[in-house]
């Protein structure tokens, strides 16, 4: 199946889409360089949490280990959504094995 007839069938409802969460959450992490942007907002907040500014450290660490979470929580639908968008993505999900596609 090739990205236009995707298009058309999930928007006529005739296919049914799987996204398995893990590898998409594995995916998308590797496209958004979550790891190289999550380090610097916890190294940030430690130092604040050291030069006194504790509140604003916690809060800085905290935002640095539950954005990413919620990023690769709803890494499926964001994937899906690019996917109808994007025939690169679409045949780099296929590819990967992330995306089932089933007919109904």
């Amino acid at each position: 199946m090739n990205h236009a007839e995707f298009v058309t069938a999930y928007r006529a409802g005739r296919i049914t889409v799987q996204i398995d969460p893990t590898l998409a959450a594995r995916l998308l992490s590797a496209r958004l360089l979550l790891p190289l942007m999550g380090l610097p907002v916890l190294g940030a907040g430690v130092a604040l949490a050291l030069l006194g500014w504790l509140w604003s450290g916690l809060c800085a660490i905290a935002l640095g280990i539950i954005v990413p979470r919620m990023i690769k929580r709803s890494a499926p639908h964001f994937l899906l959504t690019q996917a109808l968008e994007d025939a690169p993505l679409f045949n780099e999900l296929m590819l990967a094995g992330a995306l089932h596609v089933r007919e109904v």
